[in-house]
């Protein structure tokens, strides 16, 4: 994944521009809790699509399905990590499925 400018969103490029430091700190945050896991990282990667849809932060989903994808997700698995939240979070998931899918599609 050469090129992520495409898959993150303006908000989080603007803030690695116009905010470096606290972005660094963001990132190292980030970086721990993801080391802190017991998850293995293609699990990792679908909780956290499922919690993107449940919260429907749709700015986030290109990057994370990519991270899905690499770590062995398949298209299948991303659609039913967002779908799985569907009973608890409602209909609100189905509205990160589009960009979801065709990220997945795309790379």
């Amino acid at each position: 994944m050469s090129d992520q400018r495409g898959l993150i969103s303006i908000a989080f490029q603007t803030l690695m521009t116009e905010a470096p430091d606290q972005a660094q700190a963001w990132g190292a945050l980030v970086r721990g809790l993801g080391e802190a896991t017991a998850l293995d990282k293609k699990t990792a990667a679908l909780a956290y699509l499922a919690v993107l849809a449940a919260l429907g932060l749709e700015t986030g989903v290109p990057f994370h399905v990519q991270s899905a994808k690499q770590a062995g997700a398949s298209r299948e698995e991303v659609i039913s990590a967002i779908l799985i939240g569907l009973p608890a979070a409602g209909h609100r998931v189905t509205q990160v499925l589009p960009v979801a899918v065709a990220t997945y599609d795309k790379a």
